[in-house]
């Protein structure tokens, strides 16, 4: 697979920056557990939903001890929507009680420690990283792996891989910052399925269009 040069990576770095520069977290959260929580609750579920979500549960609770004083059966009947919710209970439920009893009821910061939590990836972990505790992170969702490797600033058929080229590719400074350029990119422009490659601002420079 091909990837871009220097330069190149460097122009389209600066054309994500001037699209999507006001680019953000979109899942709700106040703390550090808030966004973890979240984040678990993510998977293979739209934000939107989530949100919706967490927002009638940290009503309820916010903290590893609110949740665990639910049970399982209230966090099911909360969660539920978010799809995966038996399995996605039984990771938050056995998370809670890991923070309680190892960690002072507080998350983590480092990778080795997040990723070690139920239900905890990288993916989870860098998402945590960055956007709570603000330590440069690139979490590739299915998003930033089509996009980076559709553009040629990665060039991988795996996560990790592709995780480790934009860490080698786009300096550390901006590794939070590009991620989410990536995501909306992916959610507005380079979807899946009929890319709008007609709106996009980066033709000039993505290897998936030259292909095309």
């Amino acid at each position: 697979m091909l990837k871009l040069n220097k330069k190149d990576i460097n122009e389209v770095l600066k054309l994500l920056k001037k699209e999507y520069g006001h680019a953000g977290p979109m899942l709700n959260f106040t703390t550090p557990f808030e966004l973890l929580i979240a984040t678990v609750l993510s998977a293979q579920c739209t934000d939107v939903r989530v949100n919706k979500v967490t927002q009638e549960l940290y009503e309820i609770a916010n903290t590893p001890e609110g949740i665990l004083q639910m049970g399982e059966k209230k966090l099911i009947d909360t969660i539920k929507s978010c799809g995966l919710y038996q399995t996605k209970s039984k990771n938050i439920l056995s998370l809670c009680e890991i923070l309680v009893n190892e960690h002072g009821s507080k998350v983590p910061e480092s990778m080795n420690e997040l990723i070690s939590l139920p239900g905890v990836g990288r993916k989870t972990a860098n998402v945590v990283m960055s956007n709570a505790f603000g330590i440069p992170a690139i979490a590739v969702d299915t998003h930033v792996f089509r996009v980076s490797n559709r553009i040629g600033l990665a060039s991988s058929k795996n996560v990790s891989s592709t995780e480790n080229d934009l860490m080698k590719n786009i300096p550390k400074k901006m590794w939070s910052e590009a991620h989410h350029w990536l995501i909306f990119h992916g959610r507005q422009i380079c979807s899946a399925r009929s890319p709008k490659c007609d709106k996009c601002f980066l033709t000039n420079y993505c290897l998936y269009y030259r292909e095309r």
